[in-house]
């Protein structure tokens, strides 16, 4: 039974967010790489409300490439970190263009070359882009992976490889956005609906509150 406990909970997981995905809008992957980086302790709703009007005018490499940080800052400005994200950005863009003709890296040794981009950033460019394997692990995925007993790692590189040990390759984008929907949307962060959850039976977390 212990053995089957991970693919149970990915079964209950995907019962109860068959639509789980990437939430942020766009069109390329040079886009998504932009939105993701906008993304960082922003909400997603916000993100796509700036990406709406920014990628009407920019949606290039070549056009951030050649972007000062005080001409982006302003356009991004509601998404917090601005500062550090135009640089990121306008970073990321130039690299892209400079050593990658202008197409946005596949493999994560390359996305992570990038200014700017780290794992959980390349490993969503990954799985939502490419549809490669990858497990970012953002806040949800951290506080779900330690709520339902699936790893007690302290970083979110710990939690990334205790997911991959336990799920073959073929469920790592899976996994990563179900457990993404259920932080956001069931288990949230202070008052988590345990009511409506279906993995009551196999969550330590909520064995331990009842």
């Amino acid at each position: 039974m212990e053995n089957e406990r991970p693919q149970i909970i990915l079964r209950e997981l995907k019962i109860m967010h068959p639509d789980a995905g990437c939430e942020l809008n766009y069109n390329t992957p040079f886009e998504l790489l932009v939105a993701v980086i906008l993304s960082a302790q922003c909400t997603d709703k916000r993100v796509n409300e700036v990406t709406k009007d920014l990628f009407k005018k920019y949606n290039t490499p070549e056009q951030y490439a050649a972007m000062s940080t005080e001409q982006l800052e302003p356009l991004i400005h509601s998404c917090g970190f601005f500062h550090n994200k135009a640089i990121s950005i306008t970073g990321a863009s130039k690299a892209i263009v400079e050593r990658f003709g202008g197409k946005v890296p596949k493999t994560m040794e390359e996305l992570i070359s990038l200014p700017g981009v780290g794992r959980k950033t390349a490993s969503v460019v990954m799985t939502v882009a490419f549809d490669e394997p990858a497990m970012p692990v953002d806040t949800h995925v951290f506080r779900v992976s330690h709520r339902l007993g699936l790893s007690d790692g302290k970083t979110p590189d710990a939690v990334e490889k205790d997911l991959k040990s336990i799920y073959p390759a073929s469920d790592w984008n899976a996994v990563h956005h179900t457990l993404i929907f259920h932080g956001r949307y069931i288990c949230k962060a202070l008052r988590p609906n345990c009511k409506e959850c279906g993995l009551r039976d196999y969550c330590p977390y909520f064995k331990e509150k009842n």
